[in-house]
Formats: structure tokens, C-alpha cells, sequence
């Protein structure tokens, strides 16, 4: 299934853009480095659309793992451990970035897989709300799949005085905008993020390396049109 895809995609992976002006010793490199990242990319898109591997017709369908995570939702609001989830419009043809699913495949937006939140940045001129034992990651410091040391902290008192959210260990983290929109991670410490980053704690049977991966996925998306929109689930 993978290599008729690829074959499918050929002109795509063996296709490359560089500048006219671009010449010399670098210009090979350059055309290499393109094609490899055009290959990623591929790769990345293909598998969440599951065309990577053969579907299991045994698995468990995706609608049973979003019953499951609706009643946890449901669960955690009367808890009063969340607030209840807006109300989206319902999941258009226009919204999918792609024609068709794996069978037991559906589509949901990110905003029912998980509980989002985004950071913020305690008052600069507060000296006794920085430099505690709170990592405080900015959209920048998104650099590899897993993240646990940032260049700056917080203290206890900026959670209280500020709308900082401490995210939990294996949240899911986005750039929202700016020079570095798209770029993720996963965090490996229970930490805070500036607003430019939104966290996800995703709910049970919700894999966040999937969500990491769909997010890299898609970045191309997040750059055009924001965060929004419908993305597939599988379980």
C-alpha cells in the first residue's frame, strides 16, 4: 500500500524548487535538502490518513474510543475538573483536507480529543514572578519532539497572580502564530507556556504522538488558516 501511494506521489517527491539565482556548490544541496523535506512531509500526511499500513478490519472503529471520550467529558465537567465545551458547527465537506477516510475512520475537530488551553507571559517587571522552580516555555523553544529544559521559569506566585495553565507531563504544545506557527512538542515536565502556545492534555485512548504527528502533518494548514478546522481520528 505505501509504495503505490508513493508511486502515485512520484512527481511530487522528485519535483524541487529553488531559486533562480541559486548556483554553485550550494544549489545541489539545496535541491536534495527540498526533496527530502518534501518526502517527510508526504510521509507524515500519508500516515495520518492511514494509508501507510493495511487497515485492520478487527480494530475497533473510532466511533466506540469518541463514546468513550464524550462520557469522560461529560465526567469531568460535572467534576467541575473542565469547563463545558463550546458547541462547533458540524463537520462540513468543505472543512475535510482530504476526500475519504479508512472505513472505521471519522472526523472530528481537535477541540473534542482533548482539553486546550494557552499560556501567558506574568508581568515582566515583577522579578518574583520569574526564575522558580516552573519551566516557561516560549513558541521558539519548540525545537524536538520532546521538550523538558526551557530557557526561562516561573515562580508559584505567577500561577496564582497570572492565566498562566501548568500543563501537565505529555501535553501536547503548538506555536499559534507568528515566525513560528506550526512547530509542536510534547512536554516531558509539568510546565507553563507563553500565550503564543496552546496546550492540549489529550483524553484517554487519544494518543499524543498521534496528535503530534497529525499537527506536523497538517502544518502547512495551521500556517494558512489557523489552528481551526476538522482533522481524522483513528483509535
Amino acid at each position: 500500500m505505501m509504495l503505490n501511494t508513493l508511486t502515485e506521489h512520484l512527481e511530487l517527491l522528485t519535483t524541487t524548487h529553488t531559486p533562480r539565482s541559486a548556483s554553485g556548490r550550494g544549489s545541489g544541496n539545496k535541491l536534495e535538502l527540498t526533496g527530502i523535506k518534501k518526502l517527510r512531509e508526504l510521509i507524515l500526511e500519508l500516515a495520518v490518513r492511514g494509508k501507510l499500513v493495511p487497515q485492520n478490519p478487527e480494530d475497533e472503529p473510532a466511533s466506540k474510543l469518541l463514546e468513550r471520550i464524550e462520557a469522560e467529558k461529560a465526567e469531568l465537567v460535572t467534576e467541575k475538573k473542565i469547563k463545558k465545551p463550546k458547541k462547533l458547527a458540524v463537520i462540513s465537506n468543505d472543512d475535510q483536507p482530504f476526500e475519504s477516510l479508512p472505513k472505521q475512520w471519522e472526523w472530528v475537530r481537535l477541540n473534542d480529543l482533548g482539553e486546550w488551553g494557552a499560556g501567558a507571559t506574568p508581568r515582566r517587571g515583577s522579578s518574583e514572578l520569574y526564575g522558580g522552580d516552573i519551566p516557561w516555555f516560549k513558541s521558539g523553544e519548540l525545537s524536538s519532539d520532546y521538550i523538558s529544559k526551557s530557557e526561562e521559569t516561573v515562580t508559584e506566585l505567577a500561577l496564582k497572580q497570572s492565566s498562566l495553565r501548568y500543563n501537565n507531563i505529555g501535553d501536547v504544545l503548538v506555536a499559534m502564530y507568528g515566525a513560528t506557527i506550526g512547530k509542536t512538542a510534547i512536554l516531558d515536565v509539568r510546565a507553563t507556556t507563553n500565550q503564543a502556545v496552546c496546550a492540549c492534555t489529550p483524553f484517554t485512548g487519544f494518543l499524543n504522538t498521534y496528535l503530534l504527528l497529525l499537527l506536523k502533518a497538517f502544518k502547512g494548514r495551521l500556517i494558512g488558516m489557523g489552528s481551526g478546522g476538522a482533522q481524522p481520528k483513528t483509535t
